[in-house]
C-alpha cells in the first residue's frame, strides 16, 4: 500500500479525504439526475420566470427564518450523536406533501424543510464537538447552505471549499459581531445581516431551483416529492458533515496545516495516492 506523506494521522487523513471528495464535487444536480434519469437543465428551462423569481425570494426568506432559529433556539449537547435518519424522514414527509399539491406548494414547503435541515446541520455540528452556544458556530451552520449551493460559474472559476469560506469570512464576522451586540432586532435594516443573508441565499437558491426543476419533470406527486426531498436533505447533511469534519481537524491541528493538506489532495501528484488510499 502507498505511504501517504501527511502531517495528519491516517484516520484523520481519510476523514479529510472523504470531506474533500464531497466538498469539491457537491453537485445536487447530478444526484437528482441519477434519481429521476433526466438532465436538470431541461427542468430549469421549464420553470416560469415568475416562479424562478419567487423561488429566489422564498430561499432568502427561508434563510432569514433559519437565522432566527439559529440565534434563538439551538440546544447545545456537545459530542452527542446526530440523528440524520430522523430528520431525513421528516423531510421526506414534507416533500411528499409538497409533491402532492404540486410545484407552487414548494413555496410553502421550503421554509419548513430549510428549518428542518438547519436542525439536522446543527445536530451534525454538535456531534463533531462544536459549541452551539457560540454564535460563530451557529452562523457556520448557516454557511452550509452556501457551501451546498455550488454553480457552474464556481467550477469555471475553480472556486473550491476554502475559496467559498474566504468569501463568506467577512459577512459572517460582521453578522456575528452585530448579533452579539444587538441580537436580531430590526434585522432586515442591518446592512451586515442583509449582506450575510444575500450571500447565503443566492447560493442556496441554486439548489432550490434544481429541486423545483426535478419536481416538475418526470415523477409527479407525493412519491416524487418525497424522493427528491430525501436527496435534497442528504446533500446538505453530507455537506455539513464534511464542513464540520474540517473544522474539527482545524481545531485538533491548525487551520493552516489542514488547509495545506486539503490543497495537496487537489494536486495531480497526490491524486494517485488519493485514489489508492
Amino acid at each position: 500500500m502507498n505511504t501517504i506523506p501527511t502531517a495528519l494521522s491516517r484516520e484523520d487523513y481519510l476523514s479529510l479525504k472523504r470531506a474533500h471528495r464531497h466538498l469539491e464535487h457537491p453537485s445536487l444536480a447530478v444526484r437528482l439526475a441519477d434519481v429521476i434519469g433526466t438532465p436538470l437543465e431541461k427542468g430549469v428551462k421549464l420553470l416560469p420566470r415568475q416562479l424562478h423569481q419567487g423561488l429566489q425570494r422564498c430561499a432568502e426568506n427561508a434563510i432569514w427564518r433559519a437565522l432566527g432559529v439559529a440565534v434563538a433556539s439551538l440546544k447545545n449537547k456537545q459530542g452527542a450523536a446526530s440523528h440524520d435518519a430522523c430528520y431525513k424522514l421528516l423531510g421526506i414527509a414534507s416533500g411528499a406533501v409538497g409533491g402532492f399539491f404540486g410545484g407552487p406548494a414548494l413555496l410553502v414547503e421550503l421554509p419548513f424543510t430549510t428549518t428542518l435541515m438547519l436542525r439536522s446541520i446543527a445536530d451534525i455540528a454538535r456531534s463533531t464537538g462544536e459549541n452551539l452556544d457560540d454564535i460563530a458556530t451557529r452562523l457556520a451552520c448557516l454557511e452550509v447552505f452556501a457551501l451546498g449551493g455550488r454553480s457552474k460559474e464556481d467550477d469555471a472559476a475553480d472556486t473550491g471549499y476554502y475559496g467559498l469560506r474566504l468569501a463568506l469570512e467577512m459577512p459572517v464576522a460582521a453578522a456575528s459581531s452585530y448579533i452579539a451586540q444587538n441580537g436580531l432586532a430590526n434585522r432586515a435594516g442591518a446592512p451586515m445581516l442583509v449582506d450575510f443573508i444575500t450571500m447565503i441565499s443566492s447560493r442556496f437558491g441554486i439548489t432550490v431551483s434544481e429541486k423545483a426543476a426535478a419536481e416538475i419533470i418526470p415523477i409527479i406527486g407525493a412519491v416524487g416529492g418525497a424522493l427528491i426531498n430525501s436527496v435534497f436533505i442528504q446533500h446538505f447533511q453530507d455537506t455539513a458533515r464534511s464542513h464540520f469534519t474540517i473544522r474539527r481537524l482545524e481545531r485538533k491541528y491548525s487551520p493552516s496545516l489542514v488547509q495545506a493538506e486539503y490543497y495537496k489532495l487537489r494536486s495531480p501528484e497526490y491524486r494517485l495516492l488519493y485514489a489508492a488510499a
